[in-house]
């Protein structure tokens, strides 16, 4: 029986969720409501407005953590944290002389002050800029030169990298930041803001080319935490522990940036730590009872592979929630094998989607080993011929574009890139060759860019790379195109060798010639 869409002459085809008339597909996840766009209101306040009206034991009269910073063991509950945003927007806005949209860098490894930063400034509607405070002097001068900030915050090791800015530089380990945090306010006064107002600019490399600035709006983020929320609350138990993730994603970064405002809305638990380390995320797993973590493929790599998960309890792990990159399928079959109670689900997004523009749900679909999903809620997708333009039907590959309310404002600063992304009719174009199957499920080939022109074949790395992460002695591998007079192109592999591992390149061709051949 076939589904209807909005003009009841086009017919959705109920399995695929493709529509024949249009050449467009539709989601097949339940329509989430979501405000209505000219109602004033901000990320934080939408993000408040969910957790107050969710039953967890953040607002049942328990005074949950929200934040644990395991790197000194500091920690911030619900009541506390919404306190101190209150307060740092107070100072912030009476100190100095912020007006609305201007541009904070931020500049900082993780630690419990950038959430606080991050709510503080976008309920004063400030545009939040965070970068990697691991970047070069050169790279975090382009992006300040994209951005043009009137402020930063960083650190007594960051600042160094920055240069002057109109209102300066604050430090978050001085002890007039610590002293914004903890003035009791009666009424801070901050207002909502208009849905459509950039709430954040964050860093891709965009679907091609340099890094470019993402402006993602309040709308944007609503709309994508809306859908968590409501996924939420359609498979929520009773008898589910409490939630609690571990961010082995930086704070800087989509997939950590929204993932940390779904925890708060979500009323969850949120563990980080300064800098990543693998045993130290085996101890923390143990140690605060994690029940999530968002992750890339490479760490699945290593929790396949790695001795070290036999020295501590991991029994509370039940998600994992892998993103990035194309996770092979060899990898995902050993990781059940070895995890059989841990649920391994995969997302797609691009910073320009601000994060999930796909996602896996449920044990039914992640044993479909290989696919990204079907298309979130409120979302709509074309696989297009890159040659011809011709939007394809269901089993054909072609790159990938998408449309929705979580799809970027454009690029800061870069109005030809914006244009060269975003068609005017709303659709993104991701770069990335992909293919829907005939119930919906969506499959990454490859990068649009980086597919390998061997004679007359078209050769994806990441099938190379998921073949290599297969050997048991291999612990990362990365395959580009090397230039070739005959051929015109050939695949050429970097390989990481696991801990202890002595195998060649002899052996590693070897591998490849009897499982491969172009």
């Amino acid at each position: 029986m076939a589904a209807e869409a909005s003009n009841p002459h086009r017919w959705i085809d109920p399995n695929s969720g493709f529509c024949p008339q249009t050449r467009t597909f539709h989601t097949l996840r339940p329509s989430v409501p979501l405000p209505p766009p000219s109602q004033p209101l901000s990320l934080p306040h939408y993000a408040l407005s969910l957790l107050h009206s969710s039953s967890t034991p953040a607002t049942t009269g328990g005074d949950t953590s929200f934040i644990v910073d395991i790197t000194n063991g500091s920690n911030l509950s619900y009541s506390q944290f919404i306190a101190q945003v209150n307060s740092l927007a107070y100072f912030l806005r009476e100190k100095y002389s912020l007006s609305q949209n201007d541009v904070a860098f931020i500049l900082s490894p993780p630690s419990l002050h950038v959430p606080l930063l991050y709510f503080a400034l976008m309920s004063l509607g400030i545009v939040v800029c965070p970068a990697n405070p691991l970047g070069s002097v050169s790279e975090i001068a382009h992006q300040v030169q994209l951005t043009k900030p009137v402020i930063a915050f960083a650190t007594s090791k960051t600042s160094s990298k920055l240069t002057s800015f109109k209102l300066g530089t604050v430090l978050l380990d001085s002890p007039e930041f610590l002293s914004f945090l903890t003035q009791p306010i009666v009424d801070n006064g901050i207002v909502n803001r208009v849905q459509h107002d950039t709430a954040a600019v964050l860093f891709s490399s965009g679907t091609t080319g340099r890094v470019k600035g993402v402006m993602l709006s309040h709308r944007n983020l609503i709309a994508l935490i809306a859908g968590f929320y409501h996924l939420r609350q359609s498979h929520q138990t009773e008898e589910a522990p409490h939630p609690v993730s571990f961010f082995t994603v930086p704070l800087f970064h989509v997939f950590g940036f929204f993932m940390l405002a779904r925890a708060f809305a979500l009323g969850e638990t949120a563990v980080f730590m300064e800098r990543f380390d693998f045993e130290g995320m085996l101890r923390a797993i143990e140690k605060y009872k994690i029940t999530y973590m968002p992750v890339s493929p490479p760490l699945v790599v290593a929790l396949v592979k790695s001795d070290l998960t036999k020295k501590y309890d991991l029994s509370s792990l039940l998600l994992l929630g892998s993103g990035g990159a194309p996770l092979g399928k060899e990898v995902a079959e050993r990781f059940k094998e070895k995890f059989p109670d841990v649920e391994l689900v995969q997302g797609y997004g691009l910073t320009e989607t601000g994060g999930g523009a796909t996602r896996v749900i449920g044990p039914e679909e992640s044993a479909r080993y290989g696919t990204v999903g079907r298309l979130a809620e409120n979302m709509e997708a074309k696989i297009v011929d890159p040659e011809t333009g011709e939007a394809l039907p269901p089993g054909q590959r072609g790159e990938l574009w998408l449309r929705g309310p979580t799809v970027m404002k454009g690029y800061i600063g870069d109005e030809k890139a914006t244009a060269e992304t975003l068609d005017s009719e709303g659709w993104l174009k991701t770069g990335d060759i992909c293919y829907f199957d005939s119930d919906g499920f969506l499959y990454i080939v490859d990068r649009l860019k980086e597919l390998i022109k061997y004679k007359a074949y078209q050769v994806p790395p990441a099938e190379l790379e998921q073949l290599l992460h297969s050997h048991p002695k291999i612990a990362d591998a990365a395959v580009i195109p090397y230039p070739d007079e005959e051929a015109g192109q050939i695949p050429m592999a970097y390989v990481v060798r696991n801990s202890g591992s002595s195998i060649t390149e002899a052996e590693v061709m070897d591998f490849v010639a009897k499982q491969a051949c172009f």
